[in-house]
């Protein structure tokens, strides 16, 4: 004899109507089936469940036009590069398969503005003389041909040496540390930048109390990202 209902999960997901769309409903039958399983696994309480549920509420408040914080719990737990594994894995198993992929990040900005190639995307120096200053560069080319792209655009952003994203930091010009720069005629593109340091993640939030609960640190490895 089950301890819970056998029936509600499927009652619950027949509750969908004719005009689901076939897709939608494949992803809500199986986000119900195993969010379901999940408490029953797991003998949810109210409290639990609760808490959860505030959290969520919580990461929803703090997230805005600078910071997307619903998207740093995807991070903490997993979710954002799982996803980008499985986008990567279907992506690489086509004839023209692409560069690696990484995780966006929540701190990435689609009005960036373009710069010539070789320029300097400090527009901030850190304070106190703290940095050290690289020279980035790089080719990108036809992933079948191996010949080179012109006109092709290359955005980078990166944190600055408080572990800070311009747009975190009221004290950095806007922009700083960011631009799309076009490829030349050999395909190559070029520009001056920060040497990465190491971060923490914005931990006075949910994705933070969710690091202390799983005692983790908040620390990403030095890195630019580069799309």
């Amino acid at each position: 004899m089950p301890r819970f209902d056998p029936n509600f999960t499927d009652n619950v997901i027949n509750s969908m109507g004719p005009k689901t769309t076939p897709r939608f409903r494949q992803l809500m039958t199986g986000l119900i089936r195993h969010v379901h399983d999940y408490a029953r696994e797991n003998e949810l309480t109210v409290d639990e469940w609760m808490a959860g549920v505030k959290l969520l509420n919580w990461a929803g408040k703090m997230s805005d036009d600078k910071r997307n914080e619903g998207q740093l719990v995807c991070d903490v737990i997993g979710l954002e590069s799982l996803v980008d594994e499985i986008t990567y894995t279907l992506a690489s198993e086509a004839p023209d398969a692409p560069t690696a992929t990484a995780i966006l990040g929540p701190f990435f900005r689609a009005d960036t503005p373009y710069r010539e190639n070789g320029a300097n995307i400090v527009l901030t120096p850190p304070p106190n003389g703290e940095g050290e200053m690289a020279f980035m560069h790089g080719q990108v080319v036809d992933f079948e041909t191996k010949q080179p792209l012109v006109g092709a655009t290359v955005e980078v952003w990166q944190a600055s040496t408080n572990g800070l994203y311009e747009q975190q930091d009221p004290q950095q010009e806007e922009f700083n540390l960011r631009g799309k720069f076009k490829t030349d005629e050999q395909g190559r593109y070029s520009f001056y930048c920060l040497r990465p340091t190491p971060y923490p993640v914005p931990d006075d939030g949910p994705a933070g109390k969710l690091l202390e609960l799983m005692d983790r640190h908040p620390f990403r490895p030095a890195h630019i990202h580069i799309i």
